[in-house]
């Protein structure tokens, strides 16, 4: 796999994206879930939002029509 691949970063993003949405849906349907923890993940879920719309950005062309 080519690390320059933009589709393949993104797909890694978004996995993981997905991953933390699950661990932090866990975390808050515990009573007892350590609420940093939920903000640690909900930062790192915005961090990985961000870069994969920066990806997207850039994959799609700058056409002025």
């Amino acid at each position: 796999m080519n690390d320059d691949d933009p589709s393949a970063k993104i797909g890694e993003l978004r996995a993981e994206h997905a991953f933390l949405d699950e661990r932090l849906r866990a975390v808050q349907a515990d009573p007892e879930g350590d609420m940093l923890e939920a903000a640690r993940l909900k930062k790192r879920k915005l961090l990985l939002k961000d870069r994969i719309s920066l990806l997207l950005d850039r994959s799609i062309p700058d056409i002025i029509a």
